[in-house]
Formats: structure tokens, sequence, C-alpha cells
């Protein structure tokens, strides 16, 4: 690994190379993190990380990174452990706002934890999990993709929301939601990382190829929230709000019938009664509405559809039917 450090007021910060590998353009893929703690390190510094820009088209977590090594910055003695940020895994996706690796179309959540010996990308995969090992918690975070928008929330796989639930809670979030362990990809970053014994969730918040700093501060303030009460960070945080907790068969969710125009009649984070109406799909040719997207269940919108243009089977929303 190669370092290039720095010190600023008390906190030490300094940017750690992981990777880096020869590209066929003449270009190199660098994989990086930025490693922030206090000055004064015995060697029993608790440590959290934050993983952002493993798909490339999800930015929402870049201003994640930024918010929180500012805070710090502005607040370098309230400092008690480790910071890592790792703002780009998938650099070259996240250059180009591309999803998955550029020509190769290849997801890197679905190849962790990687093979030190396979090829680049499952290379790069693999120092970062080996990089991530010793971590006491890790945060990944994600963002939708370009066609609906997400309230920031925690997403929890059954086998591991027991241990994370208390965690997830600290958050700040809108929501956690708890998936059924057989809809989660065991090759995620997450769910490799809690099978190597380093406790990690997924944080999901606003929409592909965009910043909403109103989510990306929500969720920083739970981000120190944690620290906090993990013993990292001194200064007392924003109050966390209670997040609406649900599993797996407690969402509806509703996709269009039709093709055409979807037009939504209330925002995302918004309660509704069976039988209101969500949004229209209309006909922009002939001036007619061919449906009215109605909520199925009492519940709250947390997933809306924000790209008009919808074809049978699209997804218009999800929502939480049963509220604990």
């Amino acid at each position: 690994m190669e370092h290039f450090s720095c010190r600023f007021g008390m906190e030490k910060k300094m940017v750690i190379k992981l990777i880096e590998m020869e590209l066929p353009v003449g270009e190199k893929l660098v994989v990086a993190k930025n490693r922030i703690c206090s000055r004064e390190d015995n060697g029993h510094l608790g440590r959290i990380s934050i993983v952002s820009g493993i798909h490339g088209d999800e930015l929402e977590g870049q201003y994640v990174c930024y918010e929180v090594a500012r805070r710090i910055a502005e607040n370098p003695m309230a400092l008690q452990g480790i910071v890592d940020i790792y703002p780009a895994v998938n650099p070259i996706g996240v250059a180009m706002s591309h999803r998955n690796m550029p020509r190769l179309e290849m997801d890197m959540n679905r190849i962790f934890p990687g093979n030190s010996k396979g090829d680049m990308f499952e290379r790069a995969a693999a120092s970062v999990v080996e990089d991530l090992i010793g971590s006491d918690i890790c945060i990944d975070i994600h963002a939708s993709n370009i066609f609906v928008k997400e309230i920031p929330q925690v997403r929890l796989d059954e086998e591991s929301a027991d241990r994370l639930l208390p965690f997830a809670k600290l958050m700040n979030v809108d929501m956690i939601w708890v998936n059924a362990s057989e809809t989660v990809h065991e090759a995620t970053l997450a769910y490799s990382m809690n099978v190597l014994g380093v406790p990690s969730m997924v944080v999901e918040m606003g929409q592909g190829s965009s910043i909403s700093r109103a989510y990306g501060n929500q969720v920083v303030d739970g981000i120190f929230n944690l620290m906090y009460e993990m013993g990292l960070w001194t200064n007392t945080p924003p109050q966390a709000q209670m997040p609406v907790i649900s599993s797996e068969g407690k969402v509806e969710i509703i996709c269009s019938e039709t093709d055409g125009l979807f037009l939504p009649c209330i925002g995302n984070s918004h309660y509704v009664k069976k039988g209101d109406t969500i949004g229209e799909i209309v006909d922009p040719w002939s001036g007619k509405r061919k449906q009215s997207v109605l909520a199925g269940k009492d519940g709250l919108v947390f997933t809306l559809r924000i790209y008009p243009v919808v074809y049978p089977g699209d997804l218009i929303a999800r929502v939480v039917t049963d509220i604990t």
C-alpha cells in the first residue's frame, strides 16, 4: 500500500492506495481510502469504515464522504478513533457516472469478496475486503437508479438483523428494511463483510446520478450519532429520529399496468390510505388518463417513480404497509 499523510489540527489524514493496476489504455485503476484518525493513537482506537461508489452512478455517498471529512476537520479535537473513507470503490464507473464497470458491464457488487489472484476487478474487490477487516462497523452507501427515488433507509438481511438493528436505529434514517435472506445476494460487499465478522449495513437513499444534500446531511448526522455511541466522537450529535421498521412481507410493491407518462400526485415519504391516488399514467397522444395508480394498503411511500416514461411492469412505488 502507498501512503500519503498530512496533519490538520489534532487529527491525522492519510490517503492510502489499496491497489493500483495498469489499464490497456495507458491509464491506471486506483482504489484508495482516506484514513482520518485522532493524533493520539495508542493502537486501541475504534474504527468505522464508510464505503461509497461501488456503483458509479450512485453519487449520494460522494457527498456523505465529503461532509464526514469536512465535519471532522472542523472539530478535530472531538475525534477519538479512526474513520476510514472509501469514496470510489469503482473509480472508473464514478468518473463516467456509469453504474457498472465500463465496457465489461460487470456489477462490482456481485463479485465480493473478490479474488486476489483473479481478474482486475476481482483483485480490486479483494483489496477492499482485506482492508475493511478490523473495522468495528462498515457502512456501505448506495443510491437508487435514475428512475426512482428512495427515502433514507438502512437495509439489513434477516441473518444479520439481530446484531445490526441497534446500530441501524442510530443512523437517523426514515426506515429500516429487513430483507428475507433468500433475496439478498451473497456476493455483495455488506453480505461478505458480515460473513467475515465485520458488522456491515447498507444505507440507501436518493436517486441515481444526483445528490440530495438534505438526505446526505440526514445520514451524516446519523453517522456521527453512531460514532458518538461507539466512543469515536465526543461532541453531542443531533438526536436521531426513530425509523419505521419493516420486513419483506410488509412492503407493497406497485407496478404500472400500462405504458405512458407517470405523473405523481404525492411526494416521497408520504403516508397513504388504501385507495389513495399515488399518481396517474397518461397518454400524451390522446390526452387520456390510462391508469390511476392507487395504494392497495395503508402505509408510508418510501420508493417513488421519478422518471416519467413507463411501460407495463415498471416499478412505480413501494409502500411500508405495517409500521412499527
